[in-house]
């Protein structure tokens, strides 16, 4: 009997999941209601707290499942072999499509911001950790010598350069930049970035 409870109450989870998922990717974070999700999941308004203890919960999920799907686009098995400085183009690239493409879903992922009574779990924290880690291989064949707590920071400082572009441009700022520019920009600002290691290596 325990056994068919939590089947039914995983069953649930996802399709509250899906449900809110649907709702972010069509209609964005700021217009996300905990009635409209689980008339969507077809079941009781009461039904999302039996198996999320509140809204915040429930994004914090769905975001979950949006880096998961950000990691598979840029951890493509048929770019691994190619040459640091590439790999780095190819990882701002796929930032960039990915943005673009989800628009919604990745700008849900820097504008949730859970109450302070229910901080974000380190489990979701740790999941945002491969954006830095896929930074920091690339950049460790340009500079070896660098300490790694440097290259930690340096990758941080790279995400947030090219995150920074796309996200000003996306939200149409007076200093961003046409789309039609950008992944041409964002291209040259990680080519720059990437001389500019290898200068300091040799």
């Amino acid at each position: 009997m325990a056994g068919r409870r939590e089947e039914k109450r995983e069953d649930l989870k996802a399709r509250l999941i899906e449900a809110a998922r649907e709702r972010i990717a069509r209609d964005g974070l700021a217009n996300l209601r905990a009635r409209d999700i689980t008339q969507d999941a077809g079941c009781a308004l009461g039904g999302l707290y039996t198996v999320f203890s509140d809204l915040a919960e429930l994004v914090i999920h769905v975001n979950s499942a949006t880096l998961k799907a950000l990691e598979a686009r840029l951890t493509l098995p048929e770019t691994k072999d190619r040459p640091p400085t590439d790999r780095l183009r190819n990882l701002a690239q796929g930032y960039l499509s990915f943005a673009v493409e989800h628009r919604n879903l990745w700008k849900a992922l820097f504008e949730h911001f859970p109450p302070e009574s229910s901080p974000t779990p380190q489990w979701h924290l740790d999941e945002h950790l491969f954006l830095m880690d896929v930074i920091a291989e690339p950049l460790a064949e340009l500079q070896p010598d660098m300490p790694p707590e440097d290259r930690a920071i340096r990758a941080r400082t790279l995400f947030g350069a090219v995150h920074g572009v796309v996200s000003i441009s996306l939200e149409g700022r007076f200093v961003g930049l046409p789309l039609e520019r950008l992944a041409r920009e964002v291209d040259e600002l990680v080519q720059t970035i990437a001389a500019g290691a290898e200068r300091r290596r040799g």
